[in-house]
């Protein structure tokens, strides 16, 4: 596994290698002893599927505020996705910007999702499955998140967004009460 960091501090690309012989190829999704610097020795509490229909559809933008902050490792397992982290930190330098990434099961690379950014992403492909790692087990008392389309943060889609859950509709857009 090779980790490349991202203008986002604790935001990270994790490159995996398979092997490919003539029966096929092997790779490793996680471990712990190569991610442990990612994951700053955090325990992996949930993993998560996701199936989402629709090219242009979108989910997110999610975390979880303490106590339950949580990092995520995200792998896309099945079509194609472009994957997005956002900064909502309150005293980082890097508070409100964004950093995405295409995941695709050909380029085999995972985004390390740090406590206090927002996750989330756009289906390219029909059908696109996505694995996620979880720090922490979700606790709805403790979800926050931030609108895919706030002009605050001004993220980039690829193309118009056609769907998204009436959860994900409401988030809310960053305002002056705004406090990371």
């Amino acid at each position: 596994m090779k980790i490349r960091t991202t203008p986002i501090e604790g935001v990270a690309i994790v490159e995996t290698t398979p092997f490919i012989d003539h029966r096929g190829s092997f790779s490793r999704l996680f471990c712990d002893d190569e991610l442990r610097v990612v994951l700053k020795s955090r325990t992996i509490k949930q993993i998560n599927h996701s199936c989402t229909h629709s090219v242009g559809a979108v989910r997110g933008l999610h975390m979880q505020k303490p106590p339950h902050a949580e990092m995520k490792l995200i792998r896309c397992l099945k079509g194609g996705v472009w994957d997005v982290a956002v900064d909502l930190r309150k005293d980082s330098p890097t508070l409100l910007q964004w950093f995405a990434l295409e995941l695709t099961p050909e380029n085999r690379c995972m985004l390390v999702i740090p406590e206090g950014c927002a996750h989330g992403f756009q289906v390219l492909q029909p059908d696109s499955e996505m694995l996620y790692l979880h720090t922490a087990a979700y606790t709805p008392s403790t979800e926050h998140g931030c609108h895919p389309a706030d002009p605050a943060i001004g993220i980039h889609w690829p193309r118009a967004i056609t769907e998204m859950s009436e959860r994900d509709s409401t988030l809310p857009l960053i305002d002056e009460n705004f406090t990371g």
